[in-house]
């Protein structure tokens, strides 16, 4: 079932018949089906039952196939029994007509177009055919396909949601994953998707759709209020392997408190196909009973299996209000929330994330996919921060809004929930590669481009700049690209041709802004830290010292020894050691590629390295580094760099495996000298706490979670921080910290994962609080490296610029970009989040030529009460915990 398609297959058409439709025989065999179906479905204690049964009999004791004179006879039978009305108290079932379909999966993207076409012909048919027949239809980047595609079907579309019959669900541009997106990437699904529904339907959508993905980021909730939208519904959860999800018609409140209405549809499917079982299944199911009495019923068949079907239709419409039975209507998503809505004092609420307890895997699976989505979260981050500035300064520089709305919606398909997460096809994965280089080669020109126009009148010779795209003052040790290419020393390789290393240099760079390369005389100043020390002993381990942490490796490459140097703390648990690969077994009971199941944990079988493997790299001064080889099995090894740079509150592990496995799972440990029974990890716009002990079934079921940059374990006064720069699956148990590097799945693509692959991850031991020691700053500098970049007639030695500082740690600068509604304007949007989880007054400092400044949505909606008053360059921002606020910054023109 999970396998790819073969491309070899054919079928041969054997028999075309032409033939008569009935409808007289058909609605006989729709009401004789029903009728067996209540029998069954209500069982031999009830009444009603043998009441259907009775009238099934009779009607086949009058019906004789040969007479069809007898046909009338025996539909006046079933009409009887049909119209046998029920009580007010019934149930009401919202039947609306659906088909979801993958926007890849088992087929590539291409596939979809042809699907969607399919099966959306097939609902025009039956919404003319069926003037109270309902079909809803999410995903704004499938009605682009078809509108480019199929105009004339697009059309069609337009003329139905007119009259109400086709209505446009979710607002986002794909029903995305809902964990690994980075904040900002899931505002822009949003953005882009509301945007769509907006222009081609006349109106936004009101519900957000994500029947089929795999767990829910407890941010959402403010993201969609943000958004213009209240009301959710999925059904995923009810595939949790573990515990039963204990609603399903709910409040949700998100990490800031932001609370939104969400309906499960208790039959648990989006594909039904209106049968008795199934609306039946609709009430006894509801776990709400009594709370509410509406629940929502999505029939069609799914994934190209072309949606609705008349024969569905009939047996929805025969069953609206029948005695026995809930009461059925063709309705819409906005009919039933408003049912619920009207009756939701009773309603209970959940807070924080929705974790599915199943496909734990795809937080791993296809490593190259995570690398490049971080990569190119990254760099268009970095391309809008850019150009928003030479927007700003030069009157001659034309913001890319269009090539940026390009990569974006790349990007965005590609977080498609069975695309990022590795559970395609190859043909997928490879497509979406090629997504990601597209994205880093029109970002890397679109970088150069607007660096040569931020830095254009500028005096000086031509040369590099390095620019720092984060909110915070940095100065950091690197490595210099020579002149006359745009490279960024962290987004794109550099052709060894290309570069001209130097001796490392340690630079500083103000917040949002950029400064020159330092002189030759000053690549190695005077330095304010205490330089990296390097020492190999004997025994063939080694000893990184810079002053604030202390590392010691085994001959192996291990840990031994990770010392906060101004209190003397040990970080690694006595006795234990840090940096241990380890090696799961990993054959889950039946999805591949999607899930790691908990008895692989039994498995574990520590990788061990051979004495002598350890070398000195980098020798100190600015920069230490030592390296070593590991042969993880057979087929797979591994070699890592272990670099400590002058200053730096964090070691980094350069890592290079040659991964060639089968069901096999690679990860990395490090006990850690902490207790504390929460752990803490980076989400989206902020962080929450998991256990990590298995006191209940609840925290057992959270043996693999998901995180973004970073995790921490901490006790009061010190604590162990572990960030990466690509990875997504983690966890905690006990005290030891586990990241989760490589799977080896072999469905649905028999190739996932395996070659090279490269990745860094960083350890940090901190004194006092994660928030006071930088920890969330630490994991953003390792995941946006400076940027050296040509300047055509660049800054002098004296020329630094900042565009952007905040007043306080806690505040987050995380997006600046042209307002997108406005492309011709001079207007930018800024997003920042709280990111400490405190409520904060923070003072926004801009060097650019502001000319009025108002808080807007995430949908880039002014809010007309949200004028900020501007003083001396700087405008009062206050923030509540996890809070993300958005700001339209009106400029003035720059002087010719």
């Amino acid at each position: 079932m999970i396998a790819a398609p073969d491309p070899e297959k054919t079928f041969q058409l054997s028999r075309a018949e032409l033939a008569v439709f009935h409808r007289d025989v058909h609605k006989l065999l729709v009401d004789l089906e029903l009728l067996l179906g209540i029998a069954k479905g209500l069982g031999e204690n009830n009444q009603r039952s043998f009441q259907a049964l009775y009238t099934a009999n009779q009607m086949v004791n009058l019906c004789d196939p040969a007479q069809p004179q007898t046909f009338p006879v025996a539909q006046a039978l079933a009409c009887k029994f049909f119209s046998q009305r029920g009580g007010e108290s019934q149930h009401t079932i919202h039947a609306t007509g659906h088909c979801h379909i993958d926007t890849a999966w088992l087929w590539p993207f291409k596939e979809t177009v042809r699907k969607c076409a399919r099966s959306w012909a097939t609902a025009v048919q039956l919404m003319q055919q069926n003037t109270e027949f309902i079909f809803a239809c999410s995903q704004a980047q499938q009605l682009e396909w078809v509108k480019s595609r199929y105009p004339g079907l697009h059309a069609r579309l337009q003329e139905f949601a007119c009259r109400g019959q086709f209505v446009p669900v979710g607002g986002t541009w794909v029903e995305m994953d809902g964990n690994l997106p980075s904040g900002e990437a899931m505002v822009r699904q949003f953005l882009q998707g509301q945007n769509f529904f907006l222009q081609e339907f006349g109106k936004m959508c009101t519900e957000f759709w994500l029947p089929d993905t795999f767990g829910y980021s407890a941010q959402l909730p403010q993201i969609m209020r943000g958004c213009g939208i209240k009301r959710f519904l999925t059904q995923k959860l009810s595939w949790n392997l573990v515990n039963s999800f204990p609603h399903h018609t709910f409040f949700w409140e998100g990490l800031d408190g932001s609370q939104v209405l969400v309906h499960f549809p208790p039959g648990d499917s989006y594909g039904m196909q209106g049968n008795v079982d199934e609306v039946l299944k609709t009430v006894t199911n509801n776990r709400d009973k009594g709370r509410t009495n509406h629940s929502a019923f999505l029939f069609g068949f799914g994934d190209g299996g072309g949606g609705p079907t008349q024969t569905m239709l009939d047996r929805l419409k025969r069953l609206s209000n029948t005695d026995g039975l809930p009461r059925v209507q063709l309705s819409s998503p906005a009919q039933l929330f408003t049912a619920l809505e009207r009756d939701s004092g009773q309603l209970c609420t959940w807070v924080g994330e929705l974790f599915l307890e199943l496909h734990n895997g795809t937080y791993t699976t296809h490593a190259k996919l995570k690398r490049g989505n971080r990569e190119c979260e990254r760099i268009l981050h970095d391309v809008e921060l850019l150009s928003s500035l030479a927007l700003a300064r030069s009157a001659q520089f034309l913001y890319p809004a269009a090539q940026l709305q390009h990569l974006w919606r790349l990007l965005l398909l590609n977080q498609f929930h069975d695309v990022v997460t590795g559970s395609c096809i190859q043909l997928v994965a490879e497509e979406a590669m090629s997504h990601y280089e597209d994205i880093r080669s029109h970002g890397n020109t679109l970088l150069s481009t607007a660096a040569a126009a931020l830095c254009a009148g500028e005096p000086g010779p031509e040369g590099l700049l390095i620019v720092n795209t984060l909110p915070w003052k940095r100065t950091e040790v690197l490595a210099l690209p020579k002149p006359g290419g745009a490279h960024s020393l962290g987004f794109w390789k550099v052709r060894e041709a290309d570069v001209q290393i130097s001796s490392p240099a340690l630079v500083t760079v103000p917040s949002m802004g950029y400064a020159p390369v330092p002189t030759p005389t000053s690549l190695q100043p005077l330095l304010p830290q205490q330089p990296v020390f390097v020492v190999q002993e004997t025994d063939g381990s080694v000893t990184l010292d810079n002053g604030i942490i202390r590392v010691k490796l085994d001959p192996t490459g291990r840990l031994m020894s990770l010392v906060l140097v101004v209190s003397g703390r040990e970080a690694i648990a006595e006795g234990a050691l840090g940096n241990q690969f380890v090696l799961f077994d990993d054959v889950p009971l039946y999805w591949d590629a999607w899930d790691v199941m908990d008895y692989h944990l039994e498995t574990r079988k520590p990788v061990m390295g051979q004495a002598g493997t350890l070398a000195v790299g980098t020798e100190g001064g600015l920069r230490g580094s030592a390296w070593f080889l590991l042969q993880i099995s057979p087929n797979s090894r591994l070699s890592q760099e272990v670099v400590l740079d002058v200053g730096c509150p964090y070691v980094r592990f350069h890592t290079e495996v040659h991964w060639h496995e089968a069901h096999k799972f690679l990860k990395v440990e490090f006990p850690a000298r902490v207790r504390n029974p929460q752990a803490t990890y980076e989400i989206q716009f902020g962080h929450l706490q998991r256990p990590t002990h298995y006191n209940t079934s609840w925290d057992w079921a959270r043996f693999e979670v998901w995180s973004h940059r970073w995790m921490d374990l901490s006790e009061y006064g010190f604590g162990l921080a572990l960030l990466n720069d690509c990875k997504y699956g983690a966890s905690v148990q006990g005290s030891i910290l586990s990241l989760s590097l490589l799977r080896a799945p072999k469905a649905p693509d028999a190739s996932a994962d395996m070659g090279r692959h490269e990745f860094t991850y960083a350890l940090m031991p901190h004194k006092g609080s994660f928030q006071d020691a930088g920890v969330i700053h630490a994991a953003y500098d390792l995941n946006f490296p400076l940027l050296a970049l040509p300047a055509p007639g660049p800054a002098p030695a004296t020329t630094t610029w900042s565009a952007f500082s905040l007043s306080s740690s806690a505040v987050v600068l995380e997006t600046v970009k042209q307002a997108e509604s406005m492309p011709q304007s001079r207007t930018l949007v800024l997003r920042l989040y709280e990111a400490h989880g405190s409520h904060v007054d923070c003072w926004l400092h801009t060097s650019l030529p502001v000319q009025e400044a108002i808080l807007c949505n995430l949908l880039e909606q002014p809010d007309p009460a949200g004028h900020l008053l501007l003083r001396d360059s700087r405008l009062k921002l206050t923030f509540s915990p996890f809070q993300v606020r958005s700001l339209l910054l009106v400029l003035h023109p720059p002087p010719n």
